[in-house]
C-alpha cells in the first residue's frame, strides 16, 4: 500500500495517534515536533533543521530557557484564572489539564525541574496562595486585575450604603417611639415582702391607684381584717412556713446524700465521655501473633508486650523462645484467659483498669469482669468485648 491509500485502517490509526498526546521523551521542544517512536526521534535529531536549531540555542541558551519559562508560566496562570478562578485547587489537577493541550510548553524546557518547585515559586512571587497538605500542594490564584478590584469596591460601597439605610431606619423608629412616650410618666410598681415579727400583730393593707403596699403598723384610714381572719391567715402562714422549712430540710438531706456519690458519679460520667481509640496496646499484657509473614515458628504463638512505641507498635517477648520482635498491632490479637484470671481493660470506658474475668458469653463474643483497681473497685461490668481486654502477664 502506498501513501495514497487515505482510508486504509493504518492511515486512519496514524492520524488518530497524531492528534493525541505522545510520549514526552520523543518530543523536541526546540523544533516543537512530536515523534511517534524512538526511531522517528533519532531521525529527527540527525536532521539538518534540528542541527540548525541547536546551533541557535547554543549561542544564547538562557534566552531560550527564559522564553519557554515565561510562556509556561503565562499559560499555566491563564488556565488557572479562567478555569478555576480564585478557588483553592490541587496543583496536579491544573497541571494535568494544562498538558492535555497538544501544543503546550513542556516543563523540561523551563527553569523548573518539578511541579513542586514551580508551585513554590508561584508562592514566593506572590502570584498564588500556596499551602502544603498531606494530600499534596494546593494553590489559589490571586486576582489583581484592575477591573476585578473596581468591581469589589463597588460591591463594598453598595453593601455599606445598604447598612447605612438600615441604621437610618432604626434611628427613625427610635425617634418616633421616644416622641410617643414623651409626657407620659411611667411609674414602676414596687413590691415589698409580707413579713411579721409577731404572729399577734395586725396586718393592714393600703390600697391606692396602680400600687399596693403593706405595712405592720395600724392605721385608722386603712381597712383592717377581723380577728378570725387574722387567725386563719396566721395559721395558714405558719403551716406554709413549716412546709417550706420541711422541704428545705429534705432538700438539704438529699444534697448531703448525693454529695457522698459525687465523686463516683463524676468518674462515671468521665468514663462515658471517654471515646474509643483505634490503639489498644499496653505493656505487660499477653498477646498472640496472627500474621504468617514471620513463618510458622511465630504464627499463633503468645508473647508479652514489653514496650509500646508510638501507640501502634509493640516490642513483644516470646514466651516459648524468649525472642524479641517488633510488631504492629494489626499483627497481634488479645488473649482471653480462663475465668478467675487477672485481665487488663484495653479500650472503652474502663480503659486502664485491672480486673478479674468472671464469665464468658460465647454468643455475643463478650465477657463479664470485676474491677479490682481504682475508685470503681468491686464493680461488676458486663458486655466487655473480647478485643477490649487481655490477659495480664
Amino acid at each position: 500500500m502506498g501513501k495514497s491509500d487515505f482510508l486504509t485502517p493504518k492511515a486512519i490509526a496514524n492520524r488518530i495517534k497524531s492528534k493525541g498526546l505522545q510520549k514526552l521523551r520523543w518530543y523536541c521542544q526546540m523544533c516543537q515536533k512530536q515523534c511517534r517512536d524512538e526511531n522517528g526521534f533519532k531521525c529527527h535529531c540527525m536532521s539538518e533543521s534540528h542541527q540548525r536549531q541547536l546551533l541557535l540555542a547554543s549561542e544564547n541558551p538562557q534566552q531560550f530557557m527564559d522564553y519557554f519559562s515565561e510562556e509556561f508560566r503565562n499559560d499555566f496562570l491563564e488556565l488557572l484564572r479562567r478555569r478555576f478562578g480564585t478557588k483553592r485547587v490541587h496543583n496536579n489537577i491544573v497541571y494535568n489539564e494544562y498538558i492535555s493541550h497538544r501544543e503546550h510548553i513542556h516543563m523540561n524546557a523551563t527553569q523548573w525541574e518539578t511541579l513542586t518547585d514551580f508551585t513554590k515559586w508561584l508562592g514566593r512571587e506572590g502570584l498564588c496562595k500556596v499551602d502544603e497538605t498531606p494530600k499534596g500542594w494546593y494553590i489559589q490564584y490571586i486576582d489583581r486585575d484592575p477591573e476585578t478590584f473596581h468591581r469589589q469596591l463597588k460591591l463594598e460601597k453598595k453593601k455599606k450604603q445598604y447598612l447605612d439605610d438600615e441604621e437610618k431606619t432604626a434611628k427613625f423608629i427610635e425617634e418616633q417611639v421616644r416622641r410617643g412616650l414623651e409626657g407620659k410618666e411611667q411609674e414602676a410598681p414596687t413590691f415589698t415582702e409580707l413579713s411579721r415579727e409577731n404572729d399577734e400583730e395586725k396586718v393592714t393593707f393600703n390600697l391606692s391607684k396602680g400600687a399596693c403596699s403593706s405595712s405592720g403598723a395600724t392605721s385608722s384610714k386603712s381597712s383592717t381584717l377581723g380577728p378570725s381572719a387574722l387567725k386563719t391567715i396566721g395559721s395558714s402562714a405558719s403551716v406554709k412556713r413549716k412546709e417550706s422549712a420541711q422541704s428545705s430540710a429534705q432538700s438539704k438531706e438529699k444534697k448531703k446524700k448525693k454529695s457522698a456519690l459525687d465523686e463516683i458519679m463524676e468518674i462515671e460520667e468521665e468514663k462515658k465521655r471517654t471515646a474509643r481509640t483505634d490503639y489498644w496496646l499496653q505493656p505487660e499484657i499477653i498477646v498472640k501473633i496472627i500474621t504468617k509473614k514471620l513463618g510458622e515458628k511465630y504464627h499463633k504463638k503468645k508473647g508479652i508486650v514489653k514496650e509500646v512505641i508510638d501507640k501502634y507498635t509493640a516490642v513483644v517477648k516470646m514466651i516459648d523462645s524468649g525472642d524479641k520482635l517488633k510488631l504492629d498491632q494489626t499483627h497481634l490479637e488479645t488473649v482471653i484467659p480462663a475465668p478467675g484470671k487477672r485481665i487488663l481493660v484495653l479500650n472503652g470506658g474502663y480503659r486502664g483498669n485491672e480486673g478479674t474475668l468472671e464469665s464468658i458469653n460465647e454468643k455475643t463474643f463478650s465477657a463479664t469482669i470485676v474491677i479490682e483497681t481504682g475508685p470503681l473497685k468491686g464493680r461488676r461490668v458486663e458486655g466487655i468485648q473480647y478485643e477490649d481486654f487481655s490477659k495480664l502477664a
